[in-house]
């Protein structure tokens, strides 16, 4: 098969067609899983995966619908027919339409979602991530300096050895658990046992249908240190007491949170203030007072709802609260999308070639017109 039959198999509308209504099935499919297995799942089972299984048949995934959507969209340029100034609004239209599909694929490919949980009077640099994990471990031995070193969620699986320069000892997964909660023995345990395990176990649940809602877990053993701090350890999100070990005259805090991304600024929370329906206790709305402190520069800014904050390629949405004895924290919702900008440019693009588009036909409609009524 020579290049040029590969370019015009690719430029033929019928696969534009059939992409779209694949497409289109995929977002009902997705949209109808959502209910048994819950958003995440759904999404990355339909719309972030590059293949997607029915039984034992694969297909298309969202991700490479798009891909094929693209490649048909930009093959479209290899026509001769087009270059001309009657096309012109065509091929204007087409390249919004690339433009549109690029910046949904950055968005897909590297934009990240989580959590800045911020109580009043305190301040924070850092992002959690809604869906991913990280194993932190913390090196407490010098005085007024933390050590940290970060092992990240797909490192954390059954069988793996985490090795790193800064640590002393080896850590290897016995386990880890997507959903679990503790329950204290009912017996006495083995020697083996370390820290938490002595006390407690860790059962594994069912998943939830929603992926934040869960409570992973993870089950590792410490190895060849030598010391007494060789057994197996457990360790779960939002554990309030953080696990320790000395090894070799060195203290370490290993902790499971979820995923952190630092900022190059920090968010300092002045006032929370939130708003009732008369009569009841359902907020009618609340906002965040804030300093955004950069560099040794305070700016102060309002946070409300429906009206961000967009600083660095980050936005900062008003999301929720958590109401405290002494004081209330504030939740925004915080995005890194970095396509961001494509479907407005895309859309304005894809205006300006329709209205060009139609600025060429109107002349000839307006014509038939004519001729129809003398006629």
């Amino acid at each position: 098969m020579h290049i040029k039959d590969i370019i015009n198999f690719l430029k033929q509308p019928k696969i534009f067609v059939f992409a779209i209504i694949w497409m289109m099935i995929l977002v009902v499919l997705g949209t109808l899983a959502q209910k048994d297995m819950g958003l995440f799942a759904a999404q990355n089972r339909y719309f972030s995966a590059w293949i997607t299984w029915f039984w034992y048949v694969p297909m298309p995934g969202g991700r490479l619908t798009l891909i094929i959507i693209l490649i048909n969209l930009s093959f479209f340029f290899f026509k001769k027919s087009i270059w001309k100034i009657q096309k012109l609004g065509i091929v204007i239209l087409h390249l919004g339409g690339i433009l549109l599909l690029v910046g949904g694929g950055l968005t897909a490919m590297f934009s990240s979602e989580g959590n800045m949980v911020i109580e009043e009077g305190a301040q924070s640099n850092h992002v959690e991530d809604y869906h991913l994990m990280e194993l932190a471990v913390i090196n407490t031995s010098a005085a007024g300096f933390d050590e940290f070193t970060i092992f990240d969620q797909p490192l954390l699986k059954r069988n793996q050895l985490l090795r790193h320069a800064n640590l002393n000892f080896e850590i290897e997964i016995l386990n880890y658990l997507e959903n679990c909660e503790p329950a204290r023995r009912t017996s006495p345990a083995g020697i083996q046992y370390k820290g938490m395990l002595k006390n407690f176990m860790l059962n594994e649940l069912i998943p939830e249908k929603e992926d934040n809602w869960n409570r992973p877990g993870l089950i590792y053993q410490i190895n060849n240190t030598g010391t007494r701090a060789d057994g197996m350890y457990g360790i779960f999100l939002g554990q309030s007491v953080s696990q320790t070990v000395s090894i070799n005259d060195k203290d370490f805090t290993i902790i499971l949170r979820r995923k952190r991304t630092y900022l190059p600024f920090s968010i300092e929370l002045l006032d929370f203030k939130k708003i009732l329906h008369p009569g009841t206790d359902i907020p009618k709305s609340f906002s965040s007072e804030i300093n955004l402190i950069e560099n040794g520069a305070v700016r102060k800014v309002l946070i409300q709802m429906n009206e961000p904050l967009r600083h660095k390629g980050y936005t900062f949405f008003q999301s929720s609260f958590i109401e405290g004895p002494d004081s209330e924290t504030t939740v925004l919702a915080t995005v890194k999308n970095y396509g961001r900008l494509f479907p407005y440019i895309s859309s304005i693009i894809m205006c300006i070639g329709l209205l060009f588009h139609l600025s060429q036909k109107l002349p000839d409609l307006f014509r038939k017109s004519k001729e129809k009524i003398a006629s």
